[in-house]
């Protein structure tokens, strides 16, 4: 029985001893971390501005109005409407002097294959030498004729024919 004695005494023995080791609640506690506003450079940048991106062919559509200008019925005459047309878009190529252009020649419906080829082709010269007037280097615009092959719009009447008769400037991607 002194050996259940000894052993009741080293096990309550070494309970005090643990209990002395238990941590005890510190009497003042640290303060809180402070909170501080973000300085400038920690802020997030501010959102981009929408709209094109410069240079680029949607730039070039909302800085020049139109990429196309209309003619009369068998005729490459460039009217003062389209001369103001041609006008922003050399003042657009001006600015992006890296910039090449197609001027693309198109015809309506009537007329032979050859006969539109060669309208669409005058046509899209007629822009382009405009466009070289108003300072554009002329080696940065190249000319096609597509003549009746690529109509914008698809019926056979006067006002269908009028959108088809049009040369377009295109802008590369």
């Amino acid at each position: 029985m002194a050996h259940v004695t000894m052993k009741v005494a080293l096990v309550s023995a070494l309970a005090l001893s643990l209990a002395a080791c238990a941590k005890k609640k510190p009497e003042e506690l640290p303060p809180p971390p402070a909170t501080t506003a973000p300085t400038t450079s920690e802020l997030p940048p501010p959102p981009a501005e929408t709209g094109p991106v410069p240079g680029s062919r949607a730039d070039f559509l909302a800085q020049a109005s139109s990429d196309t200008i209309l003619f009369d019925t068998d005729s490459y005459d460039v009217d003062s409407q389209d001369q103001a047309i041609l006008t922003r878009q050399a003042q657009w190529l001006a600015k992006y002097p890296n910039v090449s252009v197609t001027l693309e020649g198109h015809c309506d419906e009537r007329g032979t294959r050859e006969y539109n080829l060669a309208l669409g082709e005058r046509r899209a010269n007629a822009a382009k030498n405009f466009l070289v007037g108003a300072g554009v280097s002329a080696s940065r615009i190249s000319v096609i004729s597509y003549g009746k092959e690529r109509p914008v719009a698809t019926g056979s009447d006067e006002e269908s024919w009028a959108q088809n008769r049009r040369a377009v400037t295109v802008v590369p991607q």
